[in-house]
């Protein structure tokens, strides 16, 4: 459906109004017509308008100055403005240019002229308009562009996300229905080397995405390309191939913004309005941004598997020389995390306390395994000996920034709250909170774990003996803050322990 140009006629003699009319309307334009520049002022700001018809003479408001605060207003200043007016004097034609106007017609006027002059500046409008959308098209775009890199999380990818953020960008309007396609189709490769069809529509309620069952493999085009195309210019091999792979959907096309690739295609349908290559360019480099992001994520991905791994068979390693512990630093990782995360602390920390915790005690490689599996009571110097696993362990796990907290944890776990712990003594908030949150971890799972110079506990002598104390074991050995979230989930603990029992 084609939408008449709004003309505004503003005049205070309603014979010049209603010729104004008979000339226009006929010619497809719907006219408004308002009898002085107040008015005229009210209706302008109430609904849009193409282009305005002024007389200059009028009560409340004149010509001029209507001009000029029509044209201070940055949402009005692109209304193209012709003045017909009966003055014809230098001055006058100058005071209008002065005032803002694009085109000044002496009363009496010719009927011809008027809407050649109508029709040029509606022309021009009309490429002002797609110029402004077109930059704050691009503007909006280029930020989402560089929103994407800078939030980029490699670990978090998702890439289906990311693919709705940009179908979102691109049907994106803020009242401007032309702006925008009325659908996109998505075509992507799968795991499995085949490919699946999703149709975006955007409604009041959101961007909505639904799954399309089937592929087109004989008539989709091969290759990687950026394409637009209008309906006038649209017989060429993009428009035939795109045309045939949509068919099966009852779906025409119009025109196209489109980018064609193996691993992921974007098809942006029917905007209303013509499209051009500067669409195409935006919507390739952000596509291009996207899959590159996603083979950054997988590498980065693959790369931290690596990275677990090592630390997983490093923490194996230290627990050669501790047989009995079986499972023991994979529990212990697991119960730390689950009081990070009810401590409400952020994901990156709770995710990388779930690996790290592994290497508490990987300082018990360098520990005599006659000492770890001593019967009964070990000397002074015994105890002094295996106490030295924390140092151990820092030195071994080192300084790299990667594993700061690895590093922490195996240097601060036997720290307490009181300061009656060890290496250093450390009391209260010396001590990282990781390494406090690891004192109640290690301290339940070793309680559990039967040892060769003690028996194992059942869970509610344990939680009793950590919130109550034993003479050995005491409440004021933690941090209040996380002795309190241990009394909240000590259940949780249980259900760990009893999976990872062996």
């Amino acid at each position: 459906m084609t939408v008449k140009p709004v003309i505004l006629c503003v005049d205070d003699e309603p014979l010049n109004l209603s010729l104004l009319e008979a000339i226009l309307v006929p010619r497809g334009y719907e006219v408004v017509k308002a009898v002085n520049g107040r008015q005229a002022l009210e209706l302008a700001a109430g609904r849009p308008v193409d282009l305005i018809l002024l007389d200059v003479m009028m009560p409340l408001v004149n010509g001029f100055e209507f001009c000029r605060t029509l044209k201070a207003d940055k949402q009005q200043v692109n209304i193209p403005v012709i003045m017909i007016t009966a003055l014809d004097s230098k001055e006058d034609r100058i005071r209008s240019i002065e005032a803002g106007a694009e085109d000044f017609i002496s009363k009496p006027f010719d009927q011809d002229e008027v809407l050649a002059r109508i029709s040029m500046l509606l022309k021009m409008k009309n490429l002002n308009d797609r110029l402004a959308s077109a930059y704050a098209h691009i503007t909006r775009m280029t930020a989402f562009g560089e929103d994407l890199i800078h939030t980029f999380d490699p670990i978090q990818f998702d890439f289906m996300s990311k693919v709705d953020s940009i179908v979102s960008q691109i049907i994106h309007t803020e009242n401007d229905s032309a702006g925008k396609p009325e659908t996109v189709f998505v075509r992507l490769m799968t795991g499995t080397g085949s490919h699946e069809w999703y149709r975006y529509t955007f409604n009041g309620s959101g961007l909505r995405r639904s799954r399309a069952e089937r592929d087109f493999p004989g008539d989709f085009p091969a290759g990687v390309t950026s394409f637009s195309f209008n309906s006038a210019a649209g017989s060429g091999p993009e428009h035939q191939g795109i045309s045939r792979s949509l068919a099966a959907f009852n779906f025409p096309v119009r025109n196209c913004v489109g980018h064609r690739s193996d691993s992921l295609s974007v098809f942006a349908l029917n905007y209303g309005r013509d499209v051009g290559e500067y669409e195409a360019a935006v919507l390739d480099s952000l596509v291009m941004q996207t899959l590159f992001l996603r083979s950054l994520s997988h590498q980065v991905q693959e790369t931290e598997k690596g990275f677990a791994y090592t630390i997983q068979a490093l923490a194996r390693a230290a627990e050669a020389n501790d047989e009995e512990t079986g499972n023991h630093v994979i529990r212990v990782a697991e119960y730390s995390g689950i009081v990070a995360e009810r401590l409400g602390m952020p994901e990156e920390f709770v995710r990388e306390i779930r690996l790290k915790a592994q290497l508490h005690d990987v300082g018990k490689i360098h520990t005599a395994p006659n000492l770890l599996r001593k019967p009964g009571g070990l000397s002074v110097d015994e105890v002094e000996e295996i106490r030295k696993h924390t140092l151990f362990g820092a030195r071994i796990i080192g300084e790299h920034p990667r594993l700061r907290m690895a590093r922490n944890i195996a240097l601060s776990h036997h720290e307490k709250w009181d300061g009656s712990g060890y290496p250093y003594g450390l009391k209260g908030d010396q001590i990282p909170i990781e390494g406090r949150i690891l004192a109640v971890a290690d301290q339940y799972d070793a309680l559990r774990n039967r040892r060769a110079y003690k028996p194992s506990f059942d869970h509610d002598t344990t939680c009793r003996i950590i919130t109550v104390g034993d003479g050995r074991t005491l409440p004021v050995h933690f941090d209040p803050v996380i002795l309190g979230v241990f009394r909240e989930i000590a259940g949780r603990f249980e259900e760990v322990y009893e999976e990872l029992r062996n």
